[in-house]
């Protein structure tokens, strides 16, 4: 498996796939090609068919510092591409060969940007559970002996995930003229008096600061980066839990967020929701059963279920925008992620759990396959067509 710090990676909104990896791509290029003054961009697959609401189009033109960029798009390919090619004074430089692989995270065929590494040589839970037992570690300890500097990284991504939050909770107006879409999450803040309003309130904080364009943390992915964020601030700010242990409870989310990411996808465009906010669900569920201090069987089964009831969950996002239902679907997450780790913890005294975590993953994976394309993340089914019809 790769590096846990892959699937927390730090970039502007609204999307891991469509803004941070395309910005990725066209930074390393204009790194290697300094002096070029023209560029073509090819586009494929959902960076072609959500280019305007996904931000990817301003995004590249960000990285690359220039507006005199061609860009041309090719809606008919699966796979996220990106080929650019540079040109100075009318001369051509090499093309590069990119593509968006999900959480921000990207490959390209002449650069290498170490990406696809490979850190950890277990390839599912089982394994792990495997060299946990044989090495007699516990998960975080797993984790901090393959990744030296991990804790001293997640605590940089905290700090990111802090201030986008304030930031959130701090703006107001509106977002999205298409959608007519107001920041609410203000709003809830000054409503709230329940754990459950304050964690819905900086989940929409997040999300909202996302849709925006803001600084943000992939947690795994943009898409669902207000729910793991929400929780830790919350924990830290109204529970008062350390940054350090707050480490801890990303790493221990990090490794089934890996699981799945290997076995399954993380991306939206390959799997659906169920691969962005199914997986977000089953890290923070993981991670919340952790601190409270659960076995490690009831930790699987609490991560299992914040999977198993998000299959099939479709990406269908309205008019292209990280909008909705992606704001509303983050903060519905985060509390049913609290809820499946409280039923672990119920359940686990009584019975066995059924379906084991690498289980649900492979099922995540096959119907991930089976969802028609138009429902991946490609704005060409599902809400995208109810809400066209109801303008027409």
């Amino acid at each position: 498996m790769q590096a846990i710090k892959g699937l927390y990676r730090v970039g502007h909104g609204p999307s891991s796939s469509h803004t941070i990896a395309p910005f990725r791509i066209a930074q390393y290029y204009h790194d290697h090609f300094t002096d070029a003054d023209f560029y073509e961009i090819h586009l494929g697959g959902s960076l072609a068919l959500t280019a305007v609401g996904h931000g990817t189009i301003d995004i590249i033109k960000k990285a690359l510092e220039t507006d005199k960029i061609a860009f041309s798009f090719d809606t008919n390919t699966k796979e996220n591409i990106m080929n650019i090619t540079g040109y100075h004074n009318g001369h051509q430089y090499d093309t590069w060969h990119g593509k968006s692989l999900g959480g921000g995270a990207v490959s390209i065929e002449e650069y290498d940007c170490h990406d696809l590494d490979e850190i950890y040589e277990e390839n599912n839970f089982t394994e792990i559970k495997k060299y946990l037992e044989d090495h007699d570690m516990n998960l975080t300890e797993y984790a901090y002996s393959h990744e030296k500097d991990l804790k001293a990284y997640l605590l940089k991504c905290l700090e990111v995930m802090f201030d986008t939050v304030d930031r959130g909770l701090n703006s107001e107006g509106l977002i999205n003229k298409e959608l007519n879409y107001y920041r609410v999450a203000s709003s809830l803040y000054k409503k709230a008096k329940t754990k459950n309003d304050y964690i819905c309130a900086y989940s929409y904080a997040t999300c909202e600061e996302n849709a925006a364009g803001g600084m943000m943390c992939t947690a795994p992915t943009l898409g669902a980066c207000g729910i793991i964020t929400s929780l830790v601030y919350y924990l830290h700010f109204n529970e008062h839990v350390s940054k350090d242990i707050l480490c801890d409870l990303l790493t221990v989310a990090g490794i089934f967020g890996n699981c799945i990411k290997k076995n399954a996808s993380i991306a939206g465009s390959e799997g659906g929701c169920q691969a962005e906010v199914g997986t977000a669900c089953a890290m923070a569920a993981a991670a919340i059963a952790y601190y409270e201090g659960s076995s490690l069987k009831t930790i699987e089964y609490a991560a299992e279920m914040g999977i198993e009831h998000f299959l099939g969950l479709t990406c269908d996002p309205i008019l292209g925008y990280v909008i909705i239902p992606c704001i509303e679907r983050n903060a519905v997450s985060i509390l049913r992620a609290f809820d499946c780790a409280y039923l672990a913890q119920q359940l686990c005294d009584i019975k066995d759990n059924y379906v084991s975590f690498d289980s649900v993953v492979h099922a995540m994976n096959y119907t991930g396959n089976k969802l028609a394309r138009e429902l991946k993340e490609t704005s060409l089914g599902g809400l995208s067509l109810e809400y066209h019809y109801e303008k027409s």
